[in-house]
């Protein structure tokens, strides 16, 4: 197997094969998972013959950047000075990777199962594929489902009464997860972030992800884009990855922004009757779970007001 890593583009000559994969990888404050994961990458690209490893940080205060830095793989490493969001830093990943590479974007608490990648980049080749996503697990080996349908009246309501579980197990909700769903290859609406092999021929087609989401709902508006480009999503089981901490993004503020872009998202592509319809959704949902705790009553403002409450995020994080 070749391994090229670090500056790749500045070891080849012109007309040399490029990296059939790019790998992306976006940091913040990051320094407990990240070794892992990079650890966890020479054997996830078995059988693929050169990649190339990006690592963008966000300004991390951990030694994330430097972590990465001083690691075997000899990555990339671009720090952006601040906190970009997750977005952007893919958007700088992209800028500086071979366009006729595949990328392939992995949250930093991800590991990769060996041979976890050559399944991805095989059915990446399939005409009209744009992204392909792998089988998750959790940290207790069972199955972590990352399949998700389009977010609509339906589920938002069926999430709301039933809760997300409920209405996940009866295929009513946003979250898909009967099992018989992850057994074999199928197409897919989107599925969650954590790990995404988006193929040359959709990167350009496609183009930028938004950055305007900084965080959250940013995967689930690039990959109906994907989709309106005539591409498929498509989920392959032979690729097998465990997400160490399965629910990044827990907490209150992260919570709150969560709810807020599903929202804007919603409202980006429906009319006001049919926003406010799904905004009543999400904030029964939140309502009927304020017992809960913290986060709960966060998302419940935040659904009362997404624009401000996303807004108000973002300016938080800058500097």
């Amino acid at each position: 197997m070749t391994v090229l890593a670090g500056n790749v583009l500045d070891q080849l000559d012109p007309g040399e094969t490029r990296p059939s994969v790019v790998v992306v990888i976006v940091t913040f404050n990051s320094a407990s998972a990240l070794p892992a994961l990079l650890d966890s990458l020479v054997g996830g690209l078995e059988g693929v013959d050169y990649f190339e490893v990006i690592v963008v940080d966000n300004n991390s205060r951990d030694g994330s950047a430097e972590i990465a830095e001083a690691h075997p793989v000899r990555p990339t490493v671009i720090r952006t000075g601040r906190n970009a969001g997750y977005a952007a830093a893919i958007n700088i990943a992209s800028s500086k990777a071979a366009t006729a590479s595949h990328l392939l974007i992995l949250n930093p608490d991800l590991r990769l199962y060996p041979g976890a990648v050559k399944p991805l980049i095989e059915r990446g080749t399939t005409s009209k594929v744009g992204v392909v996503v792998p089988l998750n697990y959790k940290e207790d080996g069972s199955v972590d489902p990352t399949l998700r349908r389009e977010p609509s009246i339906i589920t938002a309501w069926a999430d709301a009464i039933l809760g997300g579980r409920l209405a996940a197990r009866l295929g009513v909700g946003e979250i898909i997860g009967e099992r018989r769903h992850y057994d074999q290859r199928r197409p897919v609406q989107w599925a969650t972030g954590s790990a995404l092999l988006v193929t040359t021929e959709a990167r350009k087609a496609v183009g930028a992800w938004d950055e305007s989401f900084f965080l959250y709902s940013e995967e689930v508006e690039y990959q109906r884009r994907i989709r309106e480009a005539g591409f498929e999503i498509v989920f392959e089981p032979r690729s097998k990855v465990m997400h160490a901490s399965g629910g990044s993004g827990a907490g209150p503020r992260l919570f709150a922004l969560l709810t807020a872009n599903r929202i804007r998202y919603y409202r980006r592509h429906h009319g006001a009757l049919q926003t406010s319809i799904f905004k009543l959704g999400v904030i029964i949902e939140h309502t009927a779970r304020l017992w809960r705790g913290a986060s709960h009553r966060a998302a419940l403002v935040s659904a009362l007001t997404p624009g401000r409450s996303a807004a108000a995020f973002v300016e938080s994080t800058r500097g």
